[in-house]
């Protein structure tokens, strides 16, 4: 049986009701998803509907004896908000709708999110997808972002917010789709290796080196 940390349920600061939020790729939304969402906060009385800044739509003040029937009526995947993993992957509208995008970042997204939602790695690891160099997606302070230039995408890696916000460094340009997402795979494998537990990127970058870094990937 799962835990209650394992099925996405947060203890909130009464400490007796929860929150949960449900995985939304990249923040996108279907009307069916939004009525699930809201029949279900109506249902089970819930405190709170509140969309994070990961993009997710989080349901606040549940009971406990509620979260299992609650993820049942929902039917979608639990958001990996907490844990030493890939969290939501945040991209912005890029040349999908956006008349200053420069490359697909919702498709780019996408892909990434299949691959590597919820993967486990030694410290949280978050990635944005910005469709041009305006950065909507707050690209630079992720441990992987991609910006979308016309000639392709340029890769910044070992960004982070917090209380030691850290800006990321560039890795590589003029990218295509698919030599962004080797190049990001590889980032992905070197960092397995090379990280200690609950280190992020950028502070693994920061105790090798970037040029060290950097000469390990091919």
């Amino acid at each position: 049986m799962l835990k209650l940390g394992e099925k996405g349920a947060i203890i909130q600061r009464d400490k007796e009701t929860y929150a949960i939020a449900p995985h939304i790729p990249c923040g996108v939304v279907t009307p069916e998803m939004l009525r699930k969402l809201a029949d279900v906060f109506t249902k089970y009385n819930a405190q709170a509907m509140k969309i994070t800044s990961a993009n997710r739509i989080a349901i606040v003040g549940l009971k406990e004896e509620d979260i299992d029937a609650v993820w049942n009526e929902l039917g979608m995947d639990f958001g990996a908000a907490v844990g030493l993993c890939v969290r939501s992957v945040r991209a912005c509208p890029g040349n999908t709708f956006c008349k200053m995008g420069q490359q697909d970042a919702l498709g780019m997204g996408m892909r990434l999110d299949a691959q590597y939602h919820g993967l486990n790695l030694p410290g949280k690891f978050k990635m944005a997808i910005s469709g041009c160099h305006i950065d909507c997606a707050e690209s630079w302070v992720r441990d992987v972002g991609l910006f979308g230039k016309p000639n392709g995408w340029t890769l910044v890696i070992g960004g982070n917010v917090g209380m030691s916000p850290r800006i990321a460094q560039e890795l590589a340009s003029g990218l295509d789709d698919e030599q962004a997402l080797e190049k990001i795979s590889q980032v992905i494998n070197y960092y397995k290796g090379a990280a200690r537990k609950g280190e992020r990127l950028g502070k693994m970058i920061d105790r090798l080196g970037f040029e060290a870094v950097t000469a390990a990937l091919p």
